[in-house]
């Protein structure tokens, strides 16, 4: 992860994609820290898909962890949208949507 709040992953193919983090957080109720990020694509609705992952905040190299449980999706849909409500709805004209 760099200063930029962005990072890169090689894919399956072997292509680099650079993803922007959105936002980062720590959850009183699990105890583990996620990370909200894009790619900037768009899905078949035009739509900017974004993804949610669980990660340590000292580990490097960066170590993106999946998600476990609905209650977690939860939590994360839940501190997303209000995000999304409070300040991009209000400064920026991008259409957040989709968690992978």
């Amino acid at each position: 992860m760099n200063k930029e709040n962005t990072f890169k992953v090689i894919d399956r193919e072997g292509k680099e994609i650079e993803f922007e983090i959105l936002f980062t957080f720590e959850s009183d109720e699990t105890k583990k820290n996620y990370m909200v990020y894009t790619d900037n694509t768009k899905d078949e609705e035009g739509n900017t898909k974004v993804y949610a992952s669980v990660f340590k905040p000292d580990a490097e190299p960066l170590e993106l962890l999946p998600v476990e449980t609905e209650r977690e999706w939860k939590i994360i849909e839940t501190i997303y949208f209000f995000i999304y409500i409070i300040y991009w709805k209000q400064i920026t004209p991008r259409k957040y949507s989709s968690y992978a």
